[in-house]
This record gives structure tokens, C-alpha cells and sequence, in this order.
């Protein structure tokens, strides 16, 4: 099954941040056709927000600031991190966010070039070996493999000690694969599921949205085959696949993830953090610290959340 691109509005879908209502309150901005999530500051009444993880995405970039200007008072301030490929320039995100900084830097396969010259031999050579082990199979019903797909993420959650947002939950993740435009690729080894991704597509690029194996997974190279088989699988239907990037909240690439995302990748593209203050008296009682010389993190009252 080919999803249809010309109407599949991916992380841009309002179900999308419902998906994560128990994160925070989903809020939609009417101009750009973007999404939110409002969170109460601990210890406080105040609110914040923040783009759905794990990117910002709308529909009409040149109407966000409109919609940031809109926004209640109780919203100390917003924070997103920008979709590497939405229509904005940097200059139009600066008029829209007091911090435009880069953030990582997505690794991306350039679908145009045909499966076949994907990715250095090294992979491709590990891909084909892997295949020999592992089949790979598009999910025929997403939303029946909840259980299935929340313990294989359990086990990455588990190996680097994620949480909060960036662990989902089997809520998030049920909501998630009961949406029509997701997409579901499955390794098998033997009849046992040893790995899975899970895939939304939108203006021609396919967004690898979370991936994760099992041991007898890794030993056996899934990600691998199944890297290769969504290359095969998306060619005819996205010019572009973004792998995301690599571990950690900096751009560099000296992790192990991003070692390996970089052997299939044709092209990198930088992604931005922005961020906003909207209520600027009550964001200085926050962060009495904040300052150039002193925390860079922002809002430097959240600094610490993802580790």
C-alpha cells in the first residue's frame, strides 16, 4: 500500500498532537495551521508551550508569527523545534522567535537516486546480508500492533534512559497507530517481530519517525534491512527520506547513531530551535538567571528536562 502524499498531512495532523494530550494541552494556531502543547510551569499558574515532539510543523510558515502574537498571556513563552523541510527562510523564523539557533542536523536520503544507490557498500553490503536473516514486511494494521510496538520501544527507552515526552506511552503511541497516514514496516525473524519503524509522510518526504529492534534484532542487523527495505518502499511515493539525527540535544556527529545514519545519507539539513517570549515580566520573575553569560538553555526555568 502507497499512502497518497498529495493528501497526507502527517505531524501537521491535529490527531498527531492529540496523540500527546497527556503531555500537555493541544493548542492549534487557525493561521499557519500549526499545533502546540500548552504545559503548566511547575510550581506555578502560569503556562508555557511548546511544538509537538518531535518537531514543529504547520501548514502556512509566513502565518505563525501572527498566531505567536495572538497567543494568552498565560504563556510565558514557546519553544519549537523547526521541520528541516518546511517553507521558511531563517530571516522569516528570526521575525517570528527572539532565539533562532541551530539545533542538530537531520540526515537525509535522496530517494531520486533509486534504492540500489543508497547509502555507502559498507551498508548496503551489511542491508543485503541482513536481508538474508531478517524479512521485512509493511504492517497491515498499525493500530493492532500497540503492544507489540510499545515493548520493542521499551527496549530503547531502557538502553539510554529516556523520558518524559521523548517516551511516549502506550496511550500516545495507541492514538499514533490509529491514524490513517501512518506507515508501519516489520522484521521479522522467523514468525518473532524483532524490529519496527513507523513513518509519516508529507509534501514528498517521508519522516522516519521512531524506529527500534530487540536484541536478537540488533545481532541480527535489522536496522539494516530495515533502512533498505523503506528506500525500496518509498521511492515511488517521497523524493526525500528524513532519518532524523543523531543522539543527544547538539548538532554533533560523533555519535554512534549519527555514524550510522550518515552511511546512507545523500545530503544533511540543519534544523533550528526557536524560541519566543511572550510574556516577557512574568518569564524574568522565572529565570532570574537567564543571560548570554550565564544559561543559555531555553526557557532557562525548564533547563534540565531532557537531560
Amino acid at each position: 500500500m502507497l499512502i497518497d502524499i498529495k493528501s497526507s498531512r502527517g505531524y501537521a495532523n491535529p490527531d498527531y498532537a492529540q496523540s500527546l494530550a497527556e503531555f500537555g494541552e493541544p493548542v492549534h494556531l487557525p493561521r499557519s495551521g500549526g499545533n502546540l502543547l500548552k504545559r503548566r510551569i511547575p510550581g506555578t499558574s502560569c503556562f508555557d508551550a511548546m511544538g509537538c515532539y518531535p518537531m514543529f510543523f504547520c501548514e502556512d510558515w509566513a502565518g505563525l508569527n501572527e498566531d505567536l502574537g495572538k497567543l494568552p498571556g498565560d504563556i510565558v513563552s514557546v519553544s519549537i523545534v523547526a521541520d528541516p523541510f518546511g517553507a521558511y527562510s531563517r530571516q522569516l523564523l528570526e521575525e517570528c522567535f527572539d532565539i533562532v539557533n541551530p539545533f542538530k542536523s537531520h540526515y537525509v536520503v535522496d530517494l531520486e537516486r533509486g534504492a540500489g544507490e543508497i547509502g555507502t557498500e559498507h551498508h548496503r553490503k551489511a542491508a543485503r546480508r541482513a536481508l538474508r536473516k531478517v524479512r521485512v514486511e509493511v504492517c497491515k494494521d498499525p493500530a493492532g500492533f500497540v503492544d507489540g510496538w510499545f515493548r520493542l520501544y521499551g527496549n530503547l527507552v531502557q538502553r539510554y534512559g529516556i523520558h518524559g515526552i521523548r517516551a511516549f506511552s502506550r496511550t500516545a503511541f495507541s492514538r499514533q497507530l490509529s491514524m490513517a497516514e501512518i506507515i508501519v514496516h516489520q522484521a521479522f525473524l522467523g514468525d518473532e517481530i524483532v524490529g519496527a519503524q513507523l513513518f509519516f509522510v508529507q509534501d514528498g518526504v517521508a519522516h522516519c519517525h521512531l524506529g527500534a529492534v530487540s536484541e536478537a534484532g540488533y545481532k541480527a542487523g535489522a536496522f539494516y534491512a530495515l533502512d533498505f527495505f523503506s528506500f525500496e518502499y518509498f521511492v515511488e511515493s517521497a523524493r526525500k527520506l528524513d532519518l532524523g539525527g543523531g543522539v543527544g540535544l547538539s548538532s554533533s556527529s560523533g555519535d554512534g547513531l549519527s555514524h550510522y545514519k550518515s552511511g546512507w545519507a545523500s545530503e544533511t539539513r540543519p534544523v533550528y530551535f526557536c524560541g519566543r517570549i511572550i510574556n516577557p515580566d512574568r518569564y524574568a520573575a522565572l529565570a532570574p538567571l537567564q543571560g548570554k553569560d550565564k544559561i543559555e538553555y531555553f526557557p532557562a526555568y525548564r533547563i534540565g528536562e531532557f537531560g
